[in-house]
């Protein structure tokens, strides 16, 4: 017998209950790029958690998570900002999609569309049109999850970083 999963909203109660799943993201990039120097995982976290309590106040920000059986398997961060935006014509809020992150065993089974599914539902009823994603350039499961949702990339960040060994001149 399987066990549904649910999707519950949230705010800075579930904060804490995130760690182990973004860990799971965080070793997920380190293996997409293994170029670049990654904080340990107890750093990354506390400077992510530091992130979240600050996006969290922000009007309308929420977390969505799903769960099996009360234990979390995914979740989706959205930090609201205001509007407009001062080069494309946006409404007067924008959401970005901070995090997702599914655990690794539950990937490729469709919780990410799940949880995107239910953060248009939510935008939907804020009469939030506008919604950023980033990813990693190599996580392509990631974007193709986003373009077949009618996102598209308009933007590339180019990063120098000066802890990674292969710093350009």
């Amino acid at each position: 017998m399987s066990v549904t999963v649910t999707i519950r909203k949230g705010g800075p109660e579930l904060i804490d209950r995130l760690e182990p799943l973004w860990l799971a993201l965080h070793a997920h990039h380190q293996s997409l790029n293994s170029d670049l120097k990654y904080f340990p995982d107890d750093r990354s976290w506390e400077l992510r958690r530091s992130c979240y309590r600050e996006w969290i106040r922000a009007e309308g920000s929420f977390v969505l998570i799903a769960e099996r059986a009360a234990e979390p398997i995914g979740y989706a961060f959205v930090h609201i900002k205001p509007g407009p935006d001062d080069t494309w014509v946006t409404g007067a809020r924008i959401a970005e999609l901070e995090t997702l992150s599914i655990a690794p065993a539950e990937r490729g089974r469709g919780f990410g569309t799940l949880l995107l599914d239910a953060v248009d539902a939510e935008l939907d009823k804020m009469g939030i049109g506008d919604l950023l994603i980033g990813t990693l350039i190599d996580n392509e499961g990631a974007r193709r999850l986003y373009e077949r949702r009618g996102l598209r990339p308009i933007m590339v960040y180019l990063a120098r970083f000066a802890a990674s060994d292969h710093a350009g001149p």
